[in-house]
């Protein structure tokens, strides 16, 4: 999951910009879908499982260390779940909700329908330099 996720976080900064210029901080957790349920009841107020949340943080003033960006959990239940509803691998699609999450803690998001054309995008084009087949094909880009 290590391998996995490195490289899931690598593409999504190379679609906006590259890597950082300074060392950063993702918290991940891989959790069942009755903790990411609590999550998004507590966090959200949306009393369901979901595949990823993303909890930008902001890093300290004057605090060492890599900058904080945030936590990234992954239901792995909904995510295995979803593999095997949409024939995809549970790899591919675990790097895809991982990108997801990444672009979310760099400020990306999906609530209007522009946003979410251009979240979207930037997910096919990091999922592209890892071979891997865009999500969306068979679905429209919406909010």
């Amino acid at each position: 999951m290590e391998a996995l996720t490195l490289k899931a976080v690598s593409a999504a900064f190379e679609v906006t910009g590259g890597p950082p210029e300074k060392p950063v901080s993702i918290s991940f957790l891989f959790a069942d879908d009755a903790t990411i349920r609590t999550l998004n009841a507590d966090w959200r107020d949306k009393d369901k499982a979901t595949n990823v949340l993303s909890f930008p943080a902001e890093h300290p003033p004057g605090m060492p260390g890599p900058e904080l960006l945030g936590d990234i959990i992954l239901a792995f239940e909904t995510c295995q779940r979803e593999a095997q509803e949409e024939e995809k691998s549970l790899i591919n699609h675990a790097t895809h909700l991982i990108i997801h999450g990444t672009l979310h803690l760099l400020g990306y998001d999906h609530i209007e329908e522009e946003e979410a054309v251009e979240m979207e995008s930037l997910e096919i084009e990091a999922l592209a330099t890892l071979g891997i087949d865009d999500p969306y094909k068979d679905t429209e880009i919406s909010a």
